[in-house]
C-alpha cells in the first residue's frame, strides 16, 4: 500500500470533513458543500456492501474454512469488519494468531467455496436496480473495483448484474494492488479515458474512501452497506447518503 507515493493524487474538491443529505418535511437539505460545479464522466462502485448484499454469503465462505479446520463458526455479522480487504486479510483474521500456518490453505478453501456457493443468497441491495437504470439512461460510464478475487468478481456481475453495462469490472488478481492503494481505480480511469477528479467513487467502507481520495475522486460513501457513518466520515467521505436513489441526486446536481 502506498503512503505518499507516486500513485497518490491530491483531490481538487471542496475540503470539507463530508456532507450528508437529511430528509425533511418537503426536500432535502444538503448543507455541507455548496453546489458541485464538477460533472462525473464515470462512476466506480465497490462491489461487496454497496451494490451487492452479500455479508451471509462471505460469512458462510469465512465459516466454511473455520469449520474445515475444526473451528468454531463466527456470528454473520463479524463478517462486516472482516470482510473488504480482501480474501487473505479475511482469513488471517478469521483464523487468529494461533492458526497462521494454514492461512495459504484457508485463502485456497474460500476462493473455492465463494466460486460455488458465493451467490446463494446475494441479491443486489434495495434502489440498486433504479440507481444503475438512471445512470445508464443518462448515458454515465459505470465501473466496478472490487477487492473480492476477481474470478468470484466476475461471476458476481455477470449472474447479479447482467443487466447493466460495465467500461471495466476488477477483482483482486495478481498484479492489481488492492484498496485502499488508488493502483487499481487509477488504471481504470486511464482505460476509459477520464480524469481522476471527474469520478465519482462509491463505496461502504474505509478503503474505498481513503481509495477515493488517494486517486483524487470524489469520495461518497454508503450507508446501507458493512460499515457505519463514523468509519466513513473518518476515512474522507465528501458525501454520505443513506439511500440508493441520493447518488442519483448527487450526478443530477453536478450536471
Amino acid at each position: 500500500m502506498a503512503e505518499g507515493g507516486a500513485n497518490v493524487r491530491y483531490s481538487r474538491f471542496p475540503v470539507v470533513p463530508f456532507r450528508r443529505f437529511v430528509r425533511l418535511e418537503g426536500g432535502w437539505q444538503d448543507g455541507y458543500l455548496p453546489p458541485m460545479s464538477v460533472r462525473f464522466d464515470l462512476v466506480i462502485f465497490d462491489l461487496d456492501g454497496t451494490l451487492l448484499d452479500t455479508l451471509a454469503d462471505i460469512a458462510g465462505a469465512g465459516n466454511h474454512v473455520l469449520r474445515t479446520f475444526g473451528l468454531p463458526p463466527r456470528p454473520v455479522a463479524d463478517y462486516r469488519i472482516l470482510a473488504g480487504q480482501g480474501a487473505r486479510w479475511l482469513v488471517e483474521r478469521a483464523l487468529g494468531d494461533k492458526h497462521t500456518a494454514r492461512v495459504d490453505e484457508g485463502v485456497a478453501l474460500l476462493k473455492a467455496w465463494q466460486l460455488e456457493h458465493g451467490l446463494d443468497q446475494t441479491r443486489p441491495y434495495e434502489g440498486i436496480a433504479e440507481l444503475l437504470d438512471g445512470l445508464m439512461e443518462r448515458g454515465v460510464p459505470m465501473a466496478i473495483l472490487s477487492n473480492k478475487p476477481h474470478a468470484a468478481t466476475l461471476i458476481a456481475v455477470g449472474e447479479r448484474l447482467r443487466r447493466w453495462k460495465f467500461a471495466a469490472v476488477q477483482g483482486a488478481e495478481d498484479g492489481v494492488l488492492l484498496k485502499p492503494d488508488p493502483a487499481g481505480a487509477l488504471a481504470i480511469t486511464a482505460k476509459i479515458g477520464v480524469e481522476p477528479e471527474r469520478v465519482m467513487y462509491i463505496g461502504d467502507t474505509r478503503a474505498d474512501m481513503e481509495t477515493a481520495n488517494r486517486a483524487g475522486m470524489y469520495a461518497v460513501g454508503v450507508l446501507w452497506g458493512f460499515r457505519d457513518e463514523n468509519e466513513l466520515r473518518d476515512a474522507g467521505a465528501k458525501v454520505i447518503v443513506e439511500r440508493p436513489g441520493e447518488v442519483m441526486e448527487l450526478v443530477e446536481e453536478a450536471k
